[in-house]
């Protein structure tokens, strides 16, 4: 019998980032059943085994802190949880690509990669967004970091198409129309 092939490293990775987008995309959309509905959710996984060491979701309006966006968080708790800094040997999994402050955290925690889903622009047709695109931030930064997006695209830009999130951007006045 002949050996079952499964595909090369670039395939699995691709599937692997697949599931863990729809997983995440999954786990932030239980913030609709909450009174602060989010969009936004973020995983810290382990680069190698897939192993997930932390995961949230923005807690802006939760926590009245602007900086308190699902990327921020995740990385916080995941360090806090390490005893350290640095998460080298990790990956940033988030439903919707970083804004400049969350990927400047990510590359200062020293994450091995991000993977986004939404984009920025996707984000921008429902609330406020700075225009500076995660892959910019890494690239003008000397901080190496693999940047990977637009995975499960459909899937995390459905999170701002929600109903309950739909209704939470017209309380947010964050959109100038």
């Amino acid at each position: 019998m002949a050996p079952v092939k499964r595909g090369n490293s670039t395939e699995r990775k691709r599937r692997r980032d697949e599931v863990m987008m729809a997983d995440l995309a999954r786990y932030t959309s239980l913030s609709f059943a909450t009174p602060f509905p989010v969009p936004f959710g973020a995983a810290i996984v382990d680069s190698k085994t897939g192993k997930m060491l932390y995961r949230g979701r923005n807690a802006v309006r939760r926590e009245n802190d602007p900086s308190a966006h699902a990327e921020t968080r995740a990385v916080r708790k995941a360090c806090q949880k390490l005893g350290r800094p640095s998460l080298q040997g990790y990956t940033l999994y988030t439903t919707c690509e970083p804004c400049p402050m969350c990927m400047a955290n990510a590359l200062w925690a020293g994450v091995d990669r991000v993977v986004f889903g939404a984009t920025i622009a996707d984000a921008a047709e429902h609330c406020r967004q700075i225009h500076i695109s995660a892959r910019e931030v890494a690239d003008r930064s000397d901080m190496p970091c693999c940047v990977d997006g637009e995975v499960a695209r459909e899937i995390c830009k459905k999170l701002f198409e929600h109903p309950r999130m739909q209704a939470a951007f017209k309380t947010w006045g964050t959109r100038r129309r």
